[in-house]
């Protein structure tokens, strides 16, 4: 809200010494946002003056243009010696053709600077020294009309040599303010002026000046068939001159709070809204079919708005019709079929009031911001529509020659606001400083509302301007914001004492730790996806992962829908680095992946109160699942070669010690067993279990994945539950006591068939070593002439050790003994004879 300080001035009685600046800091204190202070006029700098055209003489030029040698009175302070005129003149050039003999102007002397920093001097032009310009609209930054020169009222009791800046408002200070959804009155002068004269105790005149009388239906007829519209006021006014300009003053504030001026029918109804915050739409009487009537539309309807598009509405859009059809979506924007032009007369004005949850539904839906939609949505007064729809057709009367009916159609009531009773300390109890009963009513009656003292409780009723005031904690903010924020206490509260952090928040802290610690890089993606995505990786229709969840306002079209994987946010991170020359990468990610669920929608509870349980329930049932999800992908050398020799390609054995790293970090053991899952490679890819659970993959990308993303060939990645990883990880882990026995050492190679998971093995042996076995490693995997075709031979290190002894070459030898035993009869293995 561009709010003009002048303008500000005409309802509350501001010192005239007051700066935007000096206001500015007031609201701010009263909790309003203030961005900026814009100086109008303030680059408007040296002699700008009255002037009085004495003669002007039309001289045709060889380019074909003609221009204007004028003599102009600009009063004896500012004029030069002429032999014509005894008081002097000034002789100035001009193109414009828009003035005669009499006409008072503006002008521009040497010495001054006007919008854009254009200087004005003396200078030889057409064969003549221009002494000055007259200056036009947008000379001076006060429009953008360069038709023709300004010609100022002959009765406005300017002389020759007076200062313009009055009566072209050319000089202003100008508050742009971000009006937060909840103080939606401050989107109008009214409001804005009803808050200064609060905050600084001084006298406010309401430009609202009229109740809403009871329901009448002589003037134009009215039918109100949806309960959004609960209030329609409309007024007739016949005769307006069409051709009348749009008053100075009127357009140039108009410019100054942010709107054009278009003509002067349109300008008075813009003006009223911003002043009063109750949106106005014009109708052309002639164009009009029947009854004005306030209904929802029906699905498929059509309507071509004032912007010429034409618009498919939704049933529960709120519409305004006559016998022809939607002539106007209800508080967002007219249609083109009523719209008012150059050849209308007669005019019927409306000022209703609309629902503000329905019009933000209706402006979301069509994407149609308005400048009325902007303070429906907010919420508007409802009381202020009848004295409204009278301000503007009082300015038709008076600008535009019109004659206002006697006749007028008030349909439907002001909506009765909502009472509240709050303890009388309850604000000083909140707030945190003391603030008295009387101080807290008396607050309180200067905003407006209604405070009937019981004991120690009031019981309150809002203005009709307040619909933000309907829950108790509304009545203290609005205390607090009018003491002021910056008079409030601040004091730190003491922490509770606390148990740290959860198990969930230890383990997660532990798997980043020591993600980072492996030579990793975390990285923070947007947790945005879409179908293209999993169709690029490979990913079966079937899969889990394509059960998105839409997004209605997503930040990019190509990114509609919530992620289910981690992946391709890095997938994109690695192609957007490689690109730039960064090729040797180990990224990761912890965040949330979302899968839909039934599409049960979630109900939208009322905001008047706290959400049952059942609505908190049904909300939290039909949210999405969303578990926290680990991915990673590497790529180039993990170590570079040099001169310590050659570099160690990043790749799939990285990816799985990462999976192993993390799991660890947890206590967990992950257990590998060969997969076939999208993006992966199908044989390059193994499913990672725990405790029987597979809780993700890792391997090395499909080469087609790898070309589709921009990623370099041979990439890897691994993606793991990170939620299950925890909730599978052993609850509390043991230390075993350190031994001071010698280990025994002992190998075995056992030659197994090639389709048989070292994993197998490995848990077969561990599982018949029993409790002596302290370690086991795989150290060799060889194939080759000795050992039959299809098979391998496994080697591996076991390593024993008893607690309270030295184990005997009998112990050792049945342990080794038990364990190729139990993975002979688990895996089929033989123990390889060397």
């Amino acid at each position: 809200m561009r709010a003009p300080l002048g303008w500000l001035r005409e309802w509350t009685a501001l010192p005239e010494s007051m700066t935007g600046r000096e206001l500015a800091e007031v609201l701010i204190r009263a909790g309003l946002e203030v961005e900026t202070v814009d100086e109008a006029g303030a680059e408007i700098t040296g002699p700008v003056v009255v002037g009085r055209v004495l003669k002007s003489v039309d001289e045709p030029q060889k380019n074909g243009k003609t221009i204007r040698w004028v003599q102009v009175d600009v009063g004896l302070q500012h004029n030069e010696p002429h032999p014509d005129y005894p008081q002097g003149c000034r002789s100035v050039v001009c193109g414009a053709h828009n003035f005669a003999a009499g006409d008072l102007v503006v002008v521009s002397l040497p010495g001054s600077v006007l919008a854009g920093g254009f200087a004005i001097s003396a200078r030889k032009t057409y064969g003549h020294v221009s002494d000055g310009m007259i200056c036009a609209e947008d000379e001076l930054g006060i429009g953008h009309d360069h038709t023709g020169i300004i010609v100022l009222p002959a009765d406005a009791g300017l002389a020759p040599g007076d200062d313009p800046s009055g009566i072209l408002l050319l000089r202003d200070d100008i508050l742009d303010i971000d009006v937060s959804p909840d103080i939606g009155y401050c989107l109008s002068i009214r409001g804005l002026a009803r808050e200064s004269a609060q905050n600084l105790g001084l006298a406010f005149t309401d430009v609202v000046d009229r109740a809403t009388p009871a329901s009448k239906a002589d003037g134009y007829p009215v039918v109100l068939d949806d309960p959004a519209c609960p209030l329609f006021v409309a007024l007739t006014v016949t005769g307006i001159d069409p051709a009348r300009p749009t008053p100075r003053w009127m357009a140039r504030r108009l410019t100054m709070a942010g709107m054009r001026s278009i003509s002067l029918a349109v300008d008075i109804t813009n003006y009223v809204m911003l002043e009063t915050g109750q949106p106005l739409h014009a109708y052309d009487a002639t164009k009009l079919a029947g009854p004005i009537r306030v209904r929802k539309a029906t699905g498929g309807e059509q309507i071509v708005t004032l912007d010429d598009v034409t618009r498919t509405l939704h049933a529960d859009d709120l519409l305004i019709t006559d016998d022809s059809g939607p002539i106007g979506i209800a508080g967002v924007m007219g249609g083109a079929t009523t719209e008012i032009d150059a050849a209308t007369t007669d005019i019927v004005l409306e000022a209703a009031h609309f629902d503000s949850s329905s019009i933000g539904w209706t402006l979301r839906r069509h994407n149609l911001p308005s400048e009325a939609s902007k303070r429906f949505h907010r919420g508007v007064d409802p009381d202020a529509a009848y004295a409204a729809a009278h301000r503007a057709a009082r300015l038709l009367v008076e600008l535009a020659g019109g004659t206002l009916s006697a006749a007028e159609t008030v349909a439907g009531a002001v909506p009765a606001m909502p009472t509240q009773a709050i303890p009388a300390g309850l604000p000083a109890r909140i707030l945190g400083t003391p603030v008295s009963a009387e101080q807290v009513a008396e607050i309180l009656r200067a905003s407006g509302v209604v405070v009937e003292v019981s004991g120690d409780a009031f019981r309150l009723l809002p203005p009709t301007w307040r619909p933000d005031l309907r829950d108790p904690y509304d009545y203290v903010e609005e205390v607090g914001r009018k003491l002021g924020f910056d008079t409030l206490p601040a004091p730190v509260p003491r922490a509770p004492v606390g148990r740290g952090y959860t198990p969930e928040q230890r383990a997660r802290r532990a798997i980043n730790a020591a993600a980072v610690a492996a030579g990793f890089v975390e990285v923070l993606s947007f947790p945005f996806s879409s179908a293209e995505d999993l169709d690029r990786m490979g990913v079966a229709a079937d899969d889990r992962r394509r059960a998105l969840v839409r997004l209605h306002n997503p930040l990019a079209e190509t990114q509609p829908d919530l992620r289910t994987t981690m992946l391709p946010g890095l997938f994109a991170a690695i192609a957007r680095n490689t690109s730039r020359g960064n090729d040797d990468l180990a990224l990761f990610e912890v965040g949330r992946v979302f899968f839909a669920g039934d599409g049960t929608a979630a109900p939208i509870p009322g905001v008047a109160g706290r959400p049952s349980a059942d609505e908190l329930a049904a909300i939290e049932a039909a949210l999405p699942t969303q578990p926290r999800h680990f991915g990673a992908v590497l790529t180039g050398y993990w170590r570079r070669p040099g001169w310590q020799g050659a570099g160690i390609p990043a790749g799939w054995e990285q990816a799985f010690a990462l999976a192993d790293i993390v799991a660890g970090a947890v206590g967990a053991t992950l257990e590998r067993s060969s997969s076939d899952r999208a993006p992966w490679h199908p044989g390059r890819c193994a499913a990672l279990t725990v405790a029987g659970e597979v809780i993700g993959h890792a391997g090395e990308l499909h080469p087609t994945v790898c070309r589709d993303f921009g990623l370099p060939a041979r990439t890897a990645a691994v993606e793991l539950d990170l939620d299950a990883l925890i909730r599978l990880a052993p609850a509390r882990g043991s230390i075993t006591a350190v031994s001071s026995h010698p280990v025994a050492k002992e190998d075995v190679a056992l030659v197994v068939a090639d389709d048989v998971p070292v994993a197998q093995v490995k848990q077969a042996l561990s599982e018949g070593a029993g409790d002596l076995l302290e370690s086991l490693a795989l150290f060799d995997i060889y194939t080759g002439s000795q050992v039959p075709a299809g098979h391998r031979s496994l080697a591996f290190a076991l390593r024993f050790r008893a607690p309270d002894r030295t184990l005997t070459d009998a112990e050792t030898a049945a342990a080794r003994g038990a364990a190729v035993a139990r993975a002979a009869a688990a895996t089929g293995a033989e123990l390889r004879a060397f």
